[in-house]
């Protein structure tokens, strides 16, 4: 597994490009002037790595077998500025995008899973472009945006979550146990989604002092977690009262299979949601309130978990958690922060003082690792490190939390 893709940091310099990038009729650029995409099964081939600033259209042809996906990507490889999904073999679709002086990236996803193929540096020169149009159409692109966002990392999160269970299933711990934190990183990323569809968040996510609390059937992430750390005689589970190993076996192999042929399931009822109507639709009910309260939901994921180390109680993993929520948060906030600064001189200064809250707990985060790397285990940081990242979640939990009444003005 290489999931270099959609681990790196996101970038708050780029993050207005997001916004001012959006779809625009086909009409308004010639057709001479349009970049042309060969999507096949291993390569994702661009007319040119270079263009001027303004209205572009990539011209996508999948010469594959199976149906494509093209996307422009931001310079940090996570954000997607726009992408074409749905093109089938032997057809053509147009992305049309207004795109800003920058870095990006173009890539091509076969199958629509996994990483995708052909992630190549593009380039686009020249001055700002100014974006026209009334804030309703500014806004869907927003929304729009962000449900490709959860798309692609539902995507990269499919065939992730096979690669863990065959691990799991087959007894190669070493493996699971390399795997488990850099797989959770794509649904962690996305997890108020997942946590919107009833019981599909707990049968996939929850730990297991939750489900006992809750009376259900205790499978998902966590139930491996406890079978790959197995835990020591003197060890308490999350509650701090009950002996970790009270009532407790590891599981055999048939009930290795079973957990992870359920967590596999799950997650391919999480990827048919996503590319449903159903969630297109209520995306579009909740509008841009939506991604800011997103933003506002995934910092709560860590200020709950996370921050006290009983998320992955048993792997000590939980750094790799509160770092893909923090890329998650920051994401959405990044599709409505223009919103938020067009607002005028509070509204600017709201999005500074979360745009420097954000540098600076990425920034304290970055002192004990990365998603790319790997973060030390939670059990060793101090509690001043602790301390610091409270204090630095609380920082920006606060202006975070007027995002929505913001942007809604």
């Amino acid at each position: 597994m290489t999931p270099h893709r959609l681990l790196g940091a996101l970038a708050v310099a780029g993050a207005g490009a997001i916004v001012l990038a959006g779809c625009v009729a086909k009409s308004d650029v010639a057709a001479a002037d349009a970049l042309t995409v060969t999507s096949t099964a291993d390569g994702c081939d661009v007319s040119s790595a270079t263009a001027s600033s303004g209205t572009l259209a990539f011209d996508v042809t999948n010469s594959g077998d199976d149906v494509t996906e093209f996307y422009l990507l931001a310079d940090d490889g996570l954000r997607i500025v726009g992408e074409v999904e749905n093109i089938a073999p032997g057809a053509s679709r147009t992305l049309t995008v207004v795109a800003q002086p920058g870095e990006y990236f173009t890539l091509c996803k076969p199958g629509m899973l996994g990483e995708g193929v052909g992630r190549t540096a593009f380039t686009v020169s020249g001055d700002a472009v100014a974006i026209d149009g009334p804030d309703a159409e500014q806004m869907q692109q927003a929304v729009d945006l962000y449900a490709a966002f959860v798309k692609d990392q539902v995507e990269n999160l499919v065939p992730q979550v096979d690669e863990l269970v065959t691990a799991y299933a087959s007894g190669d711990d070493d493996a699971a146990r390399q795997l488990f934190p850099q797989v959770r990183a794509f649904y962690e990323r996305i997890e108020p989604v997942a946590e919107a569809l009833g019981d599909l968040d707990p049968k996939i996510d929850y730990r297991e002092v939750d489900a006992v609390a809750e009376g259900l059937d205790w499978t998902g992430f966590h139930r491996i977690e406890k079978d790959l750390w197995v835990p020591a005689q003197d060890a308490l589970n999350a509650d701090g009262e009950t002996p970790a190993w009270q009532d407790w076996a590891p599981s055999t192999p048939q009930e290795r299979a079973a957990y992870g042929a359920q967590l596999i399931s799950d997650v391919g009822e999480l990827d048919v949601y996503v590319h449903s109507d159903e969630f297109q639709t209520a995306l579009d009910a909740q509008g841009v309130a939506g991604l800011s309260n997103g933003a506002i939901a995934l910092l709560d994921e860590v200020a709950t978990g996370k921050i006290t180390g009983e998320e992955d109680w048993w792997s000590g993993t939980d750094l790799w958690d509160f770092a893909a929520n923090v890329e998650g948060s920051k994401m959405a906030f990044s599709l409505v922060r223009d919103f938020a600064a067009g607002k005028g001189a509070d509204g600017e200064a709201l999005v500074a003082q979360i745009d420097d809250g954000y540098a600076a707990l990425e920034s304290a985060l970055a002192a004990h690792g990365s998603l790319s790397d790997g973060f030390v285990l939670y059990p060793e940081l101090t509690d001043d490190d602790k301390r610091e990242l409270t204090d630095l979640l609380n920082a920006l939990a606060e202006p975070l939390s007027q995002l929505t009444v913001t942007v809604l003005e």
